[in-house]
């Protein structure tokens, strides 16, 4: 796989779990949470979704050859801003794996957009401090 097609599903990838707008090829739109998407066909699943006229369906499953576009609705969480910000207090001690969606911190503390996730301590609860700061502030 060629670095470009990596970092295409990579960005499909950052879609998974969240608020999508699709609209196929026949002029429909759905709008919902994208829970599912086959790489070799681009065919996606999406739940709780609303089609154009306001209609809620519990699951849509979309061939990927009728699909035009995919649209995110809610912006993607910065993992890369965060990593950042942990470097300024963690200097040299923080690792970015953004497609694999988790930040290492001194190799015991991992931390996803929803949190830590492994790691206790007064480093991890100093690395909370930091997530806790960083997901408060408005986002423009």
């Amino acid at each position: 796989m060629s670095v470009a097609q990596r970092k295409f599903f990579g960005e499909i990838g950052t879609l998974l779990d969240r608020l999508v707008m699709v609209e196929t090829m026949n002029g429909k739109s759905y709008t919902g949470n994208l829970v599912a998407i086959n790489p070799d066909t681009l065919s996606l699943c999406l739940a709780d979704a609303k089609d154009e006229k306001g209609h809620v369906i519990h699951r849509v499953v979309l061939n990927g050859s009728v699909v035009a576009q995919i649209l995110a609705i809610e912006k993607p969480f910065d993992l890369k801003a965060l990593s950042n910000r942990l470097q300024k207090v963690f200097p040299t001690m923080v690792k970015l794996y953004e497609d694999k969606g988790f930040i290492w911190v001194m190799n015991k503390i991992k931390l996803t957009e929803k949190g830590i996730v492994e790691g206790t301590g007064p480093a991890a609860e100093r690395v909370q401090k930091v997530y806790d700061q960083f997901v408060s502030e408005p986002k423009g």
